[in-house]
């Protein structure tokens, strides 16, 4: 085993993996998921296809029928989508073709975990300018910091994970048009704020939308997510791409969801947002709770309390959460997701009772 610990780059070994506890409850609440199974149609059409082809036969190397979908789905072109296995996939390859060593990538903080990683292993250099007070985007700090730093790429999560936050369009048009550099804008949670800044493709080159099926349409287990860029954009970023990356039963499946979206798939996600409201406002009623206002599928809430304890307390009543006080500026807080209607009641009234 000796020489093993000098093949790893010192970044890499200096880095904490990428993952979550095993832990498990009946209500479950800690991933950002969507509470409801994808509804019975989708899943019986998909299997209904899934059935009339091969499991011998590699899936379709570029999944065009998929793609074709999603260009009338999203309103763009379907050469300027990539899909992907998750949009991990497609962030790990956006960065894979911009990053060299010594690259410098703006991101703001708290965010996604993954963007911080990936650059890392692929010796980029990370840049980050903090939430403001409200944890929303401190917008004039950020462009003061891309005035002094001069990054080659900038990553937002809009909604932002984990503080569901979401950055003007207006201001992120002004970022794009005086910024030389990539701009990746991550949408995962884009349906429950009802914007997007898809509508700036056209007029940015330097534009990089990621999108997923795993939160709005329902599809986790499936792990498909999309990008839609400039095609000459996505012509590079595919190279990055694994071959066969999404498998045949993926595919089927994202073209069913597509097809169903706004007669199946569209009420649930107004229900979501309409529980995330009813949430935020009970929540704000309860002794030592501080919830702050999002516009994703989940929140964080600042607690007088222990985060570490609110967590232990609700798994012990079956209620897991996300503790997210190893975060920057959330030492304070913890985050849940929207859950449906019981299981929002059930977590209402558990925190009643912790807090008590």
């Amino acid at each position: 085993m000796s020489g093993t610990s000098e093949s790893i780059k010192p970044e890499v070994r200096a880095l904490r993996p990428y993952s979550l506890r095993p832990d498990r409850a009946a209500i479950k609440l800690n991933q950002n998921e969507n509470p409801w199974n994808a509804p019975r149609e989708i899943i019986e059409e998909s299997l209904r296809r899934w059935q009339q082809r091969a499991w011998s036969r590699y899936p379709d190397f570029v999944p065009r029928a998929l793609c074709e979908n999603l260009a009338q789905f999203s309103g763009w072109p379907a050469d300027g989508i990539i899909a992907g296995n998750g949009s991990n996939e497609l962030i790990q390859a956006s960065l894979m073709v911009t990053i060299r060593p010594g690259s410098r990538v703006l991101i703001n903080e708290p965010t996604f975990a993954l963007y911080r990683q990936i650059v890392t292993i692929l010796g980029g250099e990370i840049i980050s300018v903090p939430l403001d007070s409200a944890l929303g985007f401190d917008i004039p700090r950020l462009k003061n910091q891309i005035e002094k730093s001069r990054p080659d790429l900038l990553i937002l999560c809009s909604p932002n994970n984990p503080t569901g936050c979401v950055f003007p369009r207006e201001d992120l048009e002004d970022l794009i048009e005086s910024f030389a550099g990539l701009v990746v804008v991550d949408e995962a949670y884009h349906e429950f704020s009802r914007q997007s800044v898809v509508p700036l493709l056209e007029r940015h080159q330097n534009l990089v939308v990621l999108r997923t099926f795993s939160k709005a349409m329902g599809l986790a287990a499936l792990r498909i997510g999309y990008l839609l860029a400039a095609p000459e954009l996505t012509r590079e970023i595919g190279k990055a791409v694994l071959p066969y990356n999404l498998n045949a039963l993926s595919q089927i499946a994202g073209q069913v969801a597509v097809e169903n979206y706004e007669a199946r798939l569209q009420p649930l996600v107004e229900l979501i947002c309409a529980e995330r409201d009813r949430l935020y406002e009970a929540l704000k009623t309860i002794n030592g709770l501080m919830p702050v206002q999002s516009q994703a599928n989940f929140m964080v809430i600042r607690s007088t309390i222990e985060p570490r304890r609110i967590f232990t307390e609700l798994l012990a009543r079956d209620i897991l959460v996300r503790d997210v006080s190893a975060y920057p500026l959330l030492a304070d807080f913890f985050r849940v997701s929207v859950g449906t209607p019981d299981e929002n009641n059930q977590l209402i009234a558990a925190l009643k009772e912790i807090c008590t």
